[in-house]
Protein backbone atom coordinates (compact mmCIF):
# COMPACT_ATOMS: atom_id res chain seq x y z
CA UNK A 1 0.00 0.00 0.00
CA UNK A 2 1.29 3.81 -1.14
CA UNK A 3 2.27 6.32 1.60
CA UNK A 4 4.97 7.78 3.86
CA UNK A 5 4.35 6.04 7.56
CA UNK A 6 7.89 4.73 7.64
CA UNK A 7 11.48 6.72 8.27
CA UNK A 8 12.07 9.54 5.62
CA UNK A 9 13.34 12.81 5.55
CA UNK A 10 11.09 15.64 6.92
CA UNK A 11 10.69 18.93 4.92
CA UNK A 12 10.52 20.42 8.37
CA UNK A 13 12.88 18.54 10.39
CA UNK A 14 11.74 19.90 13.80
CA UNK A 15 8.65 17.87 13.11
CA UNK A 16 8.39 14.17 15.22
CA UNK A 17 6.55 11.93 12.86
CA UNK A 18 5.10 8.81 14.28
CA UNK A 19 6.18 5.60 12.51
CA UNK A 20 2.96 4.34 12.09
CA UNK A 21 -0.28 4.76 10.07
CA UNK A 22 -2.33 7.51 11.17
CA UNK A 23 -4.95 7.80 8.56
CA UNK A 24 -5.47 4.78 6.53
CA UNK A 25 -7.11 4.48 3.23
CA UNK A 26 -8.44 1.02 1.78
CA UNK A 27 -9.57 0.36 -1.64
CA UNK A 28 -11.47 3.74 -1.23
CA UNK A 29 -14.12 4.24 -4.59
CA UNK A 30 -17.30 6.67 -4.64
CA UNK A 31 -19.35 6.65 -7.68
CA UNK A 32 -22.07 9.01 -8.79
CA UNK A 33 -24.02 7.36 -10.83
CA UNK A 34 -22.46 5.77 -13.86
CA UNK A 35 -19.13 7.95 -12.82
CA UNK A 36 -16.52 7.10 -10.61
CA UNK A 37 -14.80 9.80 -9.12
CA UNK A 38 -12.52 7.83 -6.73
CA UNK A 39 -11.24 4.07 -7.94
CA UNK A 40 -9.81 1.64 -5.61
CA UNK A 41 -7.50 4.23 -3.84
CA UNK A 42 -5.36 2.94 -0.91
CA UNK A 43 -2.54 4.92 0.79
CA UNK A 44 -1.51 5.39 4.50
CA UNK A 45 -0.78 8.97 6.19
CA UNK A 46 1.82 8.97 9.04
CA UNK A 47 0.83 10.91 12.49
CA UNK A 48 2.08 13.95 12.77
CA UNK A 49 3.31 14.52 9.23
CA UNK A 50 1.87 16.41 6.23
CA UNK A 51 0.42 14.65 3.41
CA UNK A 52 0.11 16.38 0.24
CA UNK A 53 -2.51 15.55 -2.59
CA UNK A 54 -1.67 16.76 -6.29
CA UNK A 55 -2.99 15.82 -9.65
CA UNK A 56 -4.79 16.37 -12.30
CA UNK A 57 -8.38 18.22 -12.53
CA UNK A 58 -10.82 15.87 -12.19
CA UNK A 59 -9.09 13.21 -10.69
CA UNK A 60 -11.42 12.42 -7.64
CA UNK A 61 -8.95 14.23 -5.06
CA UNK A 62 -12.06 16.95 -3.43
CA UNK A 63 -14.88 13.83 -3.26
CA UNK A 64 -11.64 11.65 -1.30
CA UNK A 65 -10.82 14.53 0.74
CA UNK A 66 -14.65 14.66 1.51
CA UNK A 67 -14.88 11.01 2.00
CA UNK A 68 -12.42 11.47 4.76
CA UNK A 69 -14.00 14.38 6.27
CA UNK A 70 -17.33 12.40 6.65
CA UNK A 71 -18.93 14.24 4.69
CA UNK A 72 -19.89 11.72 2.40
CA UNK A 73 -19.64 7.73 2.29
CA UNK A 74 -18.20 5.62 0.29
CA UNK A 75 -19.28 3.47 -1.98
CA UNK A 76 -16.57 0.94 -1.15
CA UNK A 77 -13.64 0.48 0.92
CA UNK A 78 -12.79 1.54 4.64
CA UNK A 79 -11.05 4.90 5.83
CA UNK A 80 -10.09 4.85 9.64
CA UNK A 81 -8.84 7.98 11.06
CA UNK A 82 -6.55 7.24 14.46
CA UNK A 83 -8.17 3.58 14.53
CA UNK A 84 -11.62 4.90 14.09
CA UNK A 85 -13.92 3.77 11.01
CA UNK A 86 -15.63 7.83 9.08
CA UNK A 87 -19.23 5.68 9.03
CA UNK A 88 -19.27 3.90 11.91
CA UNK A 89 -17.68 6.20 14.27
CA UNK A 90 -18.63 9.17 12.06
CA UNK A 91 -19.61 11.62 15.72
CA UNK A 92 -16.00 10.54 17.01
CA UNK A 93 -14.08 11.42 14.19
CA UNK A 94 -15.66 14.62 13.43
CA UNK A 95 -14.49 16.25 16.77
CA UNK A 96 -10.83 15.14 15.75
CA UNK A 97 -11.29 16.41 12.15
CA UNK A 98 -11.17 20.31 11.14
CA UNK A 99 -11.77 20.57 7.31
CA UNK A 100 -11.84 23.54 4.95
CA UNK A 101 -13.67 23.21 1.81
CA UNK A 102 -12.75 25.08 -1.47
CA UNK A 103 -15.22 27.31 -1.17
CA UNK A 104 -14.72 27.71 3.05
CA UNK A 105 -19.05 29.45 3.95
CA UNK A 106 -17.27 32.22 5.83
CA UNK A 107 -20.23 35.11 6.18
CA UNK A 108 -19.14 38.06 4.59
CA UNK A 109 -21.43 40.35 6.17
CA UNK A 110 -20.18 39.71 9.78
CA UNK A 111 -16.77 40.71 10.96
CA UNK A 112 -13.77 38.59 11.80
CA UNK A 113 -14.86 38.41 15.73
CA UNK A 114 -18.26 37.62 14.61
CA UNK A 115 -17.24 34.55 12.18
CA UNK A 116 -14.66 32.91 15.01
CA UNK A 117 -17.49 33.43 17.70
CA UNK A 118 -20.35 31.87 15.58
CA UNK A 119 -17.98 28.62 14.91
CA UNK A 120 -17.11 28.78 18.69
CA UNK A 121 -20.83 28.61 19.02
CA UNK A 122 -21.57 25.56 16.88
CA UNK A 123 -18.15 24.16 18.84
CA UNK A 124 -19.52 24.79 22.68
CA UNK A 125 -16.36 26.81 23.63
CA UNK A 126 -17.71 29.95 26.18
CA UNK A 127 -16.60 31.01 29.17
CA UNK A 128 -12.79 32.25 29.68
CA UNK A 129 -11.55 29.68 26.80
CA UNK A 130 -13.57 31.69 24.23
CA UNK A 131 -11.43 34.84 24.21
CA UNK A 132 -8.06 32.48 24.54
CA UNK A 133 -8.97 30.52 22.13
CA UNK A 134 -9.61 33.48 19.34
CA UNK A 135 -6.47 35.73 20.69
CA UNK A 136 -4.80 32.32 19.87
CA UNK A 137 -5.93 31.50 16.87
CA UNK A 138 -6.56 35.36 15.40
CA UNK A 139 -2.86 36.54 16.59
CA UNK A 140 -1.55 33.24 14.78
CA UNK A 141 -3.72 34.83 11.53
CA UNK A 142 -2.18 38.13 11.98
CA UNK A 143 -6.20 39.05 11.50
CA UNK A 144 -5.80 40.35 15.88
CA UNK A 145 -6.07 43.88 14.23
CA UNK A 146 -8.81 43.28 11.89
CA UNK A 147 -11.53 42.18 14.78
CA UNK A 148 -13.97 44.50 13.62
CA UNK A 149 -13.46 44.79 9.80
CA UNK A 150 -16.19 42.81 8.03
CA UNK A 151 -15.13 39.85 6.46
CA UNK A 152 -16.22 39.96 2.89
CA UNK A 153 -14.06 43.77 3.08
CA UNK A 154 -11.19 41.40 3.50
CA UNK A 155 -8.73 40.23 1.13
CA UNK A 156 -8.79 37.06 -0.60
CA UNK A 157 -5.35 35.92 0.98
CA UNK A 158 -6.93 36.96 4.69
CA UNK A 159 -10.34 35.66 4.06
CA UNK A 160 -8.58 32.37 3.33
CA UNK A 161 -6.73 33.04 6.90
CA UNK A 162 -9.97 33.64 8.75
CA UNK A 163 -11.61 30.42 7.43
CA UNK A 164 -8.83 28.52 8.83
CA UNK A 165 -8.54 30.25 12.53
CA UNK A 166 -12.68 29.40 12.31
CA UNK A 167 -11.91 25.58 10.93
CA UNK A 168 -8.78 25.51 13.82
CA UNK A 169 -11.05 26.89 16.83
CA UNK A 170 -11.96 23.20 17.97
CA UNK A 171 -8.18 22.26 18.61
CA UNK A 172 -8.40 19.50 15.88
CA UNK A 173 -5.99 16.51 15.46
CA UNK A 174 -6.28 16.07 11.62
CA UNK A 175 -6.43 19.47 9.44
CA UNK A 176 -8.22 18.26 5.86
CA UNK A 177 -7.94 21.19 3.32
CA UNK A 178 -8.96 21.53 -0.69
CA UNK A 179 -7.16 23.86 -2.32
CA UNK A 180 -7.11 26.14 0.24
CA UNK A 181 -4.17 28.85 -1.41
CA UNK A 182 -5.79 28.66 -5.29
CA UNK A 183 -5.64 32.08 -6.56
CA UNK A 184 -3.95 33.57 -3.43
CA UNK A 185 -1.18 35.80 -3.77
CA UNK A 186 2.23 34.46 -3.32
CA UNK A 187 3.13 36.25 0.37
CA UNK A 188 -1.06 35.15 1.92
CA UNK A 189 0.16 31.79 0.39
CA UNK A 190 3.45 31.92 2.35
CA UNK A 191 1.93 33.03 5.65
CA UNK A 192 -0.94 30.56 5.18
CA UNK A 193 1.75 27.76 4.80
CA UNK A 194 3.77 29.36 8.26
CA UNK A 195 0.77 28.79 10.05
CA UNK A 196 -0.06 24.95 9.08
CA UNK A 197 4.00 24.44 10.27
CA UNK A 198 3.04 26.24 13.27
CA UNK A 199 0.23 23.86 13.47
CA UNK A 200 2.12 20.65 12.51
CA UNK A 201 5.32 21.29 15.05
CA UNK A 202 2.55 21.03 17.99
CA UNK A 203 1.46 17.77 16.84
CA UNK A 204 -1.57 17.93 13.71
CA UNK A 205 -1.45 16.03 10.86
CA UNK A 206 -2.34 18.07 8.06
CA UNK A 207 -3.79 16.49 4.63
CA UNK A 208 -3.65 19.47 2.03
CA UNK A 209 -4.83 19.23 -1.97
CA UNK A 210 -2.91 22.20 -3.82
CA UNK A 211 -3.00 23.18 -7.29
CA UNK A 212 1.06 24.56 -6.79
CA UNK A 213 3.95 22.04 -6.80
CA UNK A 214 6.14 24.59 -4.54
CA UNK A 215 3.74 23.62 -1.95
CA UNK A 216 4.11 20.07 -2.58
CA UNK A 217 7.69 20.18 -1.80
CA UNK A 218 6.98 21.67 1.54
CA UNK A 219 4.96 18.35 2.23
CA UNK A 220 6.27 15.06 3.62
CA UNK A 221 4.34 12.81 1.49
CA UNK A 222 3.20 13.46 -1.82
CA UNK A 223 0.03 11.49 -3.28
CA UNK A 224 -0.42 12.27 -7.29
CA UNK A 225 -3.71 11.02 -8.40
CA UNK A 226 -4.80 10.91 -12.10
CA UNK A 227 -8.47 9.74 -13.30
CA UNK A 228 -9.99 8.68 -10.30
CA UNK A 229 -6.78 6.27 -9.13
CA UNK A 230 -3.84 7.29 -7.10
CA UNK A 231 -0.29 7.35 -9.27
CA UNK A 232 2.46 7.11 -6.71
CA UNK A 233 2.80 8.18 -2.83
CA UNK A 234 5.96 8.42 -1.89
CA UNK A 235 8.57 11.37 -0.35
CA UNK A 236 8.48 14.67 -3.09
CA UNK A 237 12.53 14.17 -3.41
CA UNK A 238 11.74 10.20 -4.27
CA UNK A 239 8.81 11.14 -6.75
CA UNK A 240 11.23 14.13 -8.66
CA UNK A 241 13.99 11.73 -8.63
CA UNK A 242 16.27 12.37 -11.51
CA UNK A 243 13.97 14.71 -13.27
CA UNK A 244 15.04 18.44 -13.37
CA UNK A 245 11.57 19.70 -11.72
CA UNK A 246 8.88 17.70 -9.64
CA UNK A 247 6.34 19.03 -12.44
CA UNK A 248 8.45 16.81 -15.18
CA UNK A 249 8.51 14.10 -12.74
CA UNK A 250 4.74 14.08 -12.26
CA UNK A 251 3.76 14.82 -16.14
CA UNK A 252 6.26 11.55 -17.02
CA UNK A 253 4.62 9.65 -13.86
CA UNK A 254 0.81 10.60 -15.18
CA UNK A 255 1.77 9.88 -18.83
CA UNK A 256 3.86 6.12 -17.83
CA UNK A 257 0.29 5.71 -16.57
CA UNK A 258 -2.24 6.89 -19.34
CA UNK A 259 -1.35 6.20 -22.77
CA UNK A 260 -3.77 8.82 -24.13
CA UNK A 261 -1.21 11.18 -23.27
CA UNK A 262 1.78 10.05 -24.78
CA UNK A 263 1.75 12.95 -27.43
CA UNK A 264 -0.75 15.69 -25.76
CA UNK A 265 1.57 18.57 -24.21
CA UNK A 266 0.04 17.53 -20.88
CA UNK A 267 0.72 20.37 -18.26
CA UNK A 268 -0.29 20.82 -14.39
Amino acid sequence: MPGCVSDYPLSNPERKVADHSFIDVRKVSMSFGPITAVDEVSFTVAEGSVMGLVGSDGAGKSTLLRMMATMIKPTSGVITIDGLDVIRDKRLIKTKIGYMPQRFGLYEDLTVKENIDFFMDIFGIFGAERKIRRDRFLGFSNLLPFVDRIAGNLSGGMKQKLGLACVLVHQPRILILDEPTNGVDPVSRQEFWDILFQMNKQGMTIVISTAYLDEGEKCDCLTLMHRSRVVDSDVPDKIRADSPSLEEALIRRIRDEDEDLIHDNFKF
